[in-house]
């Protein structure tokens, strides 16, 4: 494989083409046109493959056409999770530990249906850690393809929020620990920290903090590493 091609690009060109594909499927009438996509599909699903894919290509294209709607339930797009950066009056940081990867990373989920995004932070941050929090601020928004959080096409929402309650409790089912840490002493292994660790301390610090967010790429669909 060219070293200006890695596996984490295969992976979100991959994702693209069949979400154009998965799209289109959800939109056209076309005989034609349904062909035409299905057979994108199938390159698409080589390509993820390729990137260490765990299901075969046939299967994989059989789980997309499954998931394609019709009309706008059927656009795809990337889901929508939330983070939460707190911190304490110690200047340390509010952290997890999954249970599933053993990975250690700040409050995060899904967003609900029903909540706002700030409303998603504290309730995330309640249920994984027993901790209540007031939101401060948005701090960034990450294409998590884009940053290999994950296989899942989603855009995190971190907020930087302010402990005022509470008492640590980790979730029985999806965290395996929980604490404070300073910016020092953080637990391993932990999960993106080269990317996050800087601003998340310093806007619990009460420094100002830009938005951070993934600049465009040009072209966009050029190689990360380039």
């Amino acid at each position: 494989m060219d070293e200006a091609v890695s596996a984490h690009d295969l992976l979100r060109w991959s994702e693209a083409l069949a979400g154009i594909a998965r799209t289109g499927l959800g939109f056209t009438e076309s005989l034609y046109e349904r062909e035409r996509f299905e057979e994108v599909l199938k390159v698409a699903a080589d390509i993820r493959v390729a990137a260490g894919h765990e299901l075969e290509a046939e299967a994989l294209v059989e789980e997309w056409l499954d998931s394609v709607g019709e009309g706008i339930a059927g656009y795809v797009t990337p889901k929508v999770g939330v983070g939460a950066v707190v911190g304490n009056d110690r200047g340390e940081i509010l952290l997890v530990q999954r249970a599933g990867s053993g990975l250690w990373l700040y409050p995060t989920g899904w967003a609900d249906v029903g909540y706002s995004a700030s409303e998603v932070a504290m309730k995330e941050v309640e249920e994984e850690t027993g901790i209540e929090v007031e939101v401060v601020r948005l701090i960034a928004v990450f294409d998590a393809l884009r940053l290999g959080f994950g296989r899942m096409p989603f855009y995190l929402l971190l907020f930087h929020c302010r402990a005022i309650g509470g008492e640590l409790n980790a979730h029985p089912l999806e965290c395996a620990d929980v604490g404070w840490f300073a910016e020092d002493a953080l637990p391993q292994p932990i999960a993106g920290a080269e990317r996050w660790a800087a601003p998340a301390f310093a806007a619990i610090r009460g420094e100002p903090v830009d938005v951070f967010f993934d600049a465009p790429r040009s072209p966009m669909w050029r190689s990360d590493t380039d």
